[in-house]
């Protein structure tokens, strides 16, 4: 057996200990509560509505931006399914987990689509197209069914989902939006919680090889929406306005997460490890180099627009 058929084996006792401790933690919630529907009214069609127009929205453009990339990316959940269920098996803890996930992720598409109607936050018909065009895209991970890499992505990729719905949630100045994207968010974390501390264990069982997967991750990071159309435009909408952006990936997603795995005082990395750790680190000083260039181009945006008596629309700025 190889390498990674042996860890999947290897691994099933922890993936029962941490299956346990989330269903202990986890707490049921329901969609439907958090939905302003009493807001609601139909909108043109079949049952002859009244069409939705732009200024029924109470949110801003780069707010509608947010909502509809984060629902977007929750939509896609049927692809996430089946990579996840074809690294990882649906055998046992394994296959357990992997439908919990899923039954899990569900409610956030629901939620936030919920939402975005009853409010008429954003054009319904223009969030459909969307929908359609970016499920028939599909998702595959770049890592060709490895369970290492497919978990130590996921490590970051719930926290940097959650940090995504956290602070659009702030930017939506609506504390209805705020709080559901803030239970959204707390299923993100819990799921966060479970990978990371997989590929903790992983890291004791085959140090090198969860090395080297960490550090491929780390290096051709990308959020799993980043092949939807008008992905390009709405993540530097986002980016400017400090929703999610790579200081905030370098400084909230990857520091926390490497920390925990102790990756910088581990002693039982062989030479390939010790390799794959020093380009870790040199991946990281390339990051930080970039984040910092990139928020001086903000502020040196946001000085223009404030020049122009324009009020930047962002968790990032300060007067």
């Amino acid at each position: 057996m190889g390498l990674q058929t042996n860890l999947i084996r290897d691994l099933e006792p922890a993936v029962a200990v941490e299956l346990d401790r989330h269903l202990a933690v986890a707490r049921a919630w329901y969609p439907h509560e958090y939905v302003p529907w009493s807001e609601g009214r139909t909108f043109a069609g079949p049952l002859n509505g009244d069409a939705y127009e732009a200024k029924d929205s109470k949110l801003s453009a780069v707010a509608q931006d947010a909502l509809v990339l984060n629902l977007l990316t929750e939509d896609n959940l049927p692809s996430y399914h089946t990579e996840i269920a074809i690294t990882m098996g649906r055998d046992g803890a394994w296959g357990t987990w992997v439908e919990r996930w899923t039954a899990e992720e569900a409610r956030h598409a629901i939620a936030i689509r919920d939402y975005l109607m009853a409010t008429r936050g954003t054009d319904p018909r223009e969030l459909e197209d969307l929908r359609m065009a970016h499920m028939q895209l599909g998702f595959q991970t770049d890592y060709d069914k490895d369970m290492l890499h497919t978990v130590a992505y996921v490590s970051f990729q719930e926290l940097a989902t959650r940090i995504s719905h956290r602070n659009t949630g702030k930017l939506s100045e609506d504390p209805i939006c705020e709080d559901l994207l803030t239970r959204v968010a707390l299923d993100e974390n819990l799921h966060m919680l479970f990978y990371r501390n997989l590929i903790g264990k992983a890291i004791e069982l085959e140090p090198n090889a969860a090395m080297r997967a960490i550090v491929d991750v780390v290096r051709d990071f990308q959020m799993p929406g980043h092949g939807m159309p008008g992905f390009g435009r709405k993540s530097v909408n986002i980016a400017l306005a400090g929703v999610y952006d790579l200081q905030l990936h370098l400084d909230e997603v990857l520091a926390p997460v490497l920390r925990a795995w102790r990756i910088w005082e581990l002693e039982t990395l062989s030479d390939d490890g010790q390799i794959a750790r020093t380009e870790l680190a040199g991946i990281l000083d390339q990051l930080r180099v970039e984040a910092d260039t990139f928020v001086e181009k903000r502020e040196a945006y946001f000085a223009k627009q404030l020049a122009r008596g324009i009020q930047p629309k962002s968790l990032a700025f300060s007067s």
